[in-house]
């Protein structure tokens, strides 16, 4: 079935500690109205690197939660990032960097959910 061993090297989690702070310092200084949209990407872009630091150290379904709950948080970071670059209050360009970056970890995370013979 899965494999029991914790990974010792999780290159998503290092792209994902990438994104995150480029995430972080995008959306430092967003006007007040903004302001829940970007303490809400804050949260969800710090919960992809966290969830899957954690499911690297777990073993069996519980590793496996940690790293589905890291994906739909970068999916989540997507569409904070969409919504704050379409209303003007961050870095259109930055913000595409940043969620290019969320989309390789969410491509690693799903390989890592969805492992080949599964």
């Amino acid at each position: 079935m899965h494999d029991s061993q914790p990974r010792t090297d999780l290159v998503a989690y290092t792209v994902a500690l990438e994104a995150a702070s480029r995430t972080l310092a995008l959306v430092r200084r967003v006007p007040a109205p903004f302001k829940s949209l970007a303490d809400q990407v804050i949260r969800a872009a710090s919960s992809v690197a966290a969830n899957l630091n954690e499911g690297n150290g777990r073993f069996g379904r519980d590793r496996f939660n940690h790293w589905r709950i890291a994906y739909g948080s970068a999916k989540e970071v997507d569409t904070f990032l969409r919504l704050l670059s379409g209303a003007g209050v961050i870095d259109t360009s930055q913000a595409k960097q940043a969620a290019a970056l969320f989309d390789e970890v969410r491509a690693m995370t799903w390989r890592l959910i969805h492992p080949k013979g599964c």
